[in-house]
């Protein structure tokens, strides 16, 4: 009797655990949620809680948000969605590098990216058919020097 006690107090905290580490399918979520994040319905079910919450955030905050930054944040969706789970690990992966880099560093980066944002459809295409450089000579590049943008990671 003691140990059907013991074992029925502990299912309260792991049921309880689990509903606040559950996130909705992509069934459970509103109208408005669904058509916000509907680029990324294909993945939603096989992404973890953690990014669920953070997209369901993003799609909160997304009416209050002026129309250009909708646009930049569904266009994104749109290209996260379209990527392999190799390529999406590489992006998680350069966003942390980018992170850990000294301010100087960062504001380097951004301005060559805003550099880039700026250039002419047929040269960003261009840009991107070329292989990334070696990671060993990416951080030696001499500041004139060509370099492939980095993308910011979600």
């Amino acid at each position: 009797m003691t140990l059907a006690l013991v074992l029925a107090a502990g299912i309260p905290a792991a049921a309880s655990a689990q509903i606040a580490l559950r996130s909705p399918s992509w069934n459970e979520l509103s109208p408005q949620e669904r058509q916000i994040l509907a680029p990324l319905q294909s993945d939603w079910d096989r992404l973890d809680a953690q990014r669920r919450q953070k997209w369901r955030g993003i799609a909160q905050r997304f009416p209050s948000m002026p129309p250009d930054q909708q646009q930049r944040i569904h266009s994104q969706m749109r290209s996260w969605s379209q990527l392999t789970p190799a390529e999406r690990q590489a992006v998680r992966e350069r966003y942390k590098s980018l992170r850990q880099l000294p301010p100087d560093q960062k504001d380097e980066v951004r301005q060559k990216w805003q550099q880039y944002q700026t250039l002419p459809p047929e040269r960003k295409e261009e840009l991107a058919s070329r292989p990334a450089p070696p990671p060993a000579t990416r951080g030696n590049a001499r500041p004139g020097s060509p370099s492939r943008p980095h993308s910011q990671g979600q």
